[in-house]
């Protein structure tokens, strides 16, 4: 094997369960570098978790191979494929200490109680939980348990970390603060790591490669920028981040028709029926008599319908005649949205690029 063979690779793998009407993964294809970090996201019941649970040897796929450095592993059992797996719920033992729970898995593979202990101890001190290995779970809080499960996961010295929504029973402050610590482990140790999650932010804010997963299948496989700038399908324009969806009739060299508008894009898409969609960050609110930056060469004419503060952005949602726009400020930069109220009229600008065209449904 070469040095850029992919660490993981998925080669058409399929599960479909009886009397489902559709696959719940359906023929799915992917590479993973080594060390990479592989967030799998989409809504629920999109086969993510399932495409996991394969990995790791819990459902049998009904069809497809799944090679880890190169060794075909489809066959072999979950014990033999040196995997660890953070579950949702974490899974701990209650009756079990910190460092009972991280060595169970060692236990399990027949290491002798010495090694057990040594890789169990360096395994929560990685976790920062040194200091905590005599207890158990109930005397843990929710970050410390998902640590331990995290631990238990790291002492068997994974060749694939697994994590399934790992921090989905958190609450939010403690949740992103988690996720940080998560992915400076996961790049200090070099693990190559596969995360399901069904928040954006997760993926957007953790991951190397991002697997958008939809009814099954991937939508798209990029890095978490190009999937939020430039989206491969409707789909992803949609459930990753927020955009303006409009409406209308593409016409040669670009230019959609839209709500009496002629507004150009960097499309090369075939005239016809076609919606493009328009991310807030990516529009420019202009003072009255400003003119547009060079490049912003669509403009619109709008009026204020809402404004929606969340603390750091404000979110201006607005009615053209192409139909709603939503443009974002940043608070402490760009003070002009504390004068603006419901029906106030304003001037927003584009470039061609930021509009993501599609063909009409």
């Amino acid at each position: 094997m070469s040095e850029a063979a992919p660490h993981l690779r998925l080669e058409r793998l399929s599960r479909h369960y009886a009397g489902a009407p559709a696959p719940a993964v359906d023929a799915i294809s992917l590479d993973l570098p080594r060390g990479a970090l592989l967030a799998l996201l989409g809504p629920s019941g999109c086969g993510k978790t399932t495409t996991l649970r394969m990995i790791a040897g819990l459902e049998r796929p009904d069809g497809g191979r799944i090679l880890v450095g190169g060794q075909d592993v489809t066959a072999l059992p979950p014990h033999r494929r040196q995997m660890g797996v953070v579950f949702q719920s974490y899974a701990l033992f209650p009756h079990m200490t910190a460092a009972g729970n991280t060595a169970f898995g060692l236990e399990m593979r027949g290491l002798g109680r010495a090694e057990r202990a040594r890789r169990a101890r360096a395994a929560l001190e990685m976790v920062g939980l040194g200091a905590l290995a005599g207890r158990r779970p109930r005397a843990l809080s929710g970050g410390q348990q998902q640590r331990v499960a995290l631990a238990r996961a790291l002492a068997i010295e994974p060749e694939l970390l697994l994590l399934d929504e790992p921090l989905s029973a958190l609450d939010a402050k403690l949740r992103e603060g988690v996720r940080d610590e998560i992915r400076a482990l996961q790049q200090r140790l070099g693990t190559t790591t596969v995360f399901v999650t069904h928040d954006q932010t997760e993926a957007l804010a953790m991951a190397d490669l991002v697997a958008v997963m939809n009814a099954g299948r991937v939508e798209q496989l990029a890095a978490p920028e190009e999937v939020f700038e430039r989206p491969a399908t409707r789909f992803v324009a949609t459930f990753v981040g927020r955009a303006a969806r409009l409406q209308g009739v593409l016409e040669p060299g670009g230019v959609l028709r839209c709500g009496g508008l002629a507004l150009r894009s960097a499309t090369d898409l075939a005239p016809g029926p076609a919606e493009a969609y328009l991310r807030p960050h990516r529009v420019r609110l202009l003072a009255p008599a400003e003119a547009p930056p060079p490049g912003f060469d669509n403009l619109l004419d709008a009026t204020l319908a809402r404004r929606v503060y969340t603390g750091e952005v404000i979110a201006l949602e607005t009615e053209t005649a192409a139909g709603p726009v939503m443009a974002e400020l940043h608070a402490g930069a760009d003070e002009a949205w504390r004068g603006l109220a419901p029906g106030a009229p304003l001037r927003l600008a584009f470039r061609p690029a930021d509009l993501a065209v599609f063909p009409a449904p």
